[in-house]
């Protein structure tokens, strides 16, 4: 995901930074880069009992905060609050609906589908979690894998993106409060947001946000590598990985440094443009006619399933799914939800909150699912009528592998691999952004040496996850997401009374500064 808002006026360093919020946070990120590069062994036995902690004590607690979160986005976008205005009183939208609806596209475009497109449909193909009666490599389990994958992609993740979009969208248009996490619970906390507990919250914001985001470099720069040893440039090894993060992060730190006018923009531009090209040229040249059957067959069998797939813990079945899985993508979303959040916020003033949410999680739901059925669907079509060979792949070689098998493969390929490094890019360019205002306190106008601070920081995290990682570097990529979510999910869970508090507020408010009209011809009392 990897958008951001637009900037207009820089102000100095020293000006911008809130010292209660930045000197804490960079300090955390910063000893966790130096023990992960000097002690990797040690960080990487830490990392493992963090996962296995959360995992094991925790992984319950996610699984139905997420649940709460797609109630709580339904509830409020149909309850009487939905008629609420993200603005000031009769402001209109500021985009129009068709544009809001690609910046969410855009918004919901990232490596992550890159890296997973291919990789999840055809890993829960091989391997269906054991509470699956379906046998590997069948058709029963091909359904499931994209049902898995559907709950992994879908409503929920985009739920969670409207319990922090909204919060923010109403306290920045409608209160008139700055960009930042903390201003999203004052109905809650009142004035006390403005000491240090609203310092806590934003530093826990953006430790979650930034490690999130390396998560996502780091996906990024394993398929990046993965993709080049398939068109033979250069092999596959950490060094490699750790010379690409230094040579992106360069190039995503001249994006910074020549505005978003220039860089992002333009970038972004070309995301949706290489995106939507791969798609559909796997959709013309694929098996169309049973990718279009699959979309709408998969739809359905997710919305027959999904209640149940919801609060599955798998109790009976030990965790170890659930931590590569499940655990890990609700956490990666968590620590994602400040990003998104604000990104998302900051294009939806003048929208009634139930077009917000309803825009949030159905538009980005359905391209997604249509993304991971054209890719997923090829790759599996393949796997069952097809030659196979997918199985056994790491995930970052499936989707390289899938456009193989297709026309014009190697041009297709390069296309793919030149997309991933523009999200990489676009992600630690607008990343480093959203970072950088949580950091000031809301100003959405940073100067571009901070924001050159935190794109180098979030590929120093990459890099550092990567090195504790080794051999396992998607582990150590998921445990980040895990644990740096954890703190963040309390902010969340209290967002939602927060919201729910102002809501009643703000209609208890309009009912005594506008009553209801007496019908007319009716009696007096």
């Amino acid at each position: 995901m990897s958008s951001a808002p637009p900037e207009t006026r820089s102000t100095s360093f020293m000006e911008h930074i809130k010292p209660g919020v930045f000197f804490p946070a960079a300090g955390l990120i910063l000893l966790f880069v130096l023990l992960g590069m000097i002690f990797p062994g040690a960080m990487s036995t830490a990392l493992g009992e963090v996962q296995n902690a959360i995992v094991s004590g925790a992984g319950w607690y996610y699984i139905l905060i997420v649940a709460g979160f797609i109630l709580f986005s339904f509830w409020i976008g149909f309850s009487r609050f939905g008629k609420i205005r993200l603005g000031r009183e009769g402001e209109r939208p500021e985009f129009s609906r068709l544009s809001w609806f690609a910046m969410l596209f855009s918004a919901g475009m990232g490596i992550g589908l890159m890296f997973y497109g291919v990789a999840e449909p055809v890993a829960h193909f091989a391997g269906p979690p054991e509470r699956s009666s379906a046998e590997p490599e069948t058709i029963q389990a091909a359904e499931g894998a994209m049902h898995l994958t559907y709950v992994h992609w879908g409503l929920h993740a985009w739920a969670i993106y409207v319990v922090v979009g909204l919060a923010l969208a109403y306290a920045v248009h409608r209160k008139g409060r700055p960009l930042s996490i903390r201003w999203a619970l004052e109905p809650l906390l009142g004035d006390r947001v403005k000491g240090w507990l609203g310092d806590v919250i934003d530093v826990t914001a953006i430790f979650g946000t930034l490690f999130g985001i390396a998560t996502s470099l780091g996906l990024g720069v394993l398929q990046i590598n993965a993709g080049l040893d398939y068109l033979g440039v250069v092999g596959s090894s950490t060094g490699v990985q750790l010379v690409l993060i230094a040579a992106i992060t360069l190039v995503a730190t001249l994006s910074v440094v020549s505005g978003l006018g220039r860089g992002i923009k333009w970038l972004s531009n070309v995301n949706i443009g290489l995106a939507g090209f791969i798609l559909l040229f796997v959709l013309a040249f694929g098996p169309t006619l049973f990718l279009l059957r699959e979309f709408i067959g998969s739809i359905g069998f997710y919305l027959q399933n999904v209640l149940g797939t919801t609060f599955q813990a798998d109790a009976f079945y030990g965790e170890e799914f659930q931590a590569a899985w499940t655990t890990f993508y609700w956490g990666w979303w968590i620590s994602w939800a400040p990003f998104v959040g604000v990104f998302i916020a900051r294009i939806s003033r003048g929208r009634t909150v139930r077009e917000f949410v309803l825009g949030v999680l159905l538009v980005p739901t359905l391209i997604t699912f249509l993304w991971f059925t054209v890719l997923g669907g090829t790759a599996l079509n393949r796997e069952l009528f097809g030659g196979g060979g997918l199985v056994d792949l790491a995930p970052e070689q499936a989707l390289f592998e899938m456009l193989g098998g297709l026309p014009l493969s190697g041009l297709v390929n390069v296309i793919a691999v030149t997309l991933v490094i523009t999200f990489f890019v676009t992600s630690s360019d607008s990343g480093s952004l959203v970072v950088d205002t949580l950091a000031g306190g809301g100003d959405i106008n940073p100067p571009v040496v901070s924001r050159v601070f935190w794109a180098v920081l979030e590929g120093a995290v990459a890099g550092a996850l990567l090195v504790v990682g080794g051999s396992n570097a998607l582990g150590a990529l998921q445990t980040a997401a895990i644990a740096t979510a954890l703190p963040f999910s309390f902010v969340m869970v209290a967002m939602c009374v927060a919201t729910t508090k102002a809501f009643h507020r703000e209609l208890k408010e309009s009912q005594v500064t506008h009553p209801p009209r007496r019908p007319v011809g009716a009696a007096r009392t």
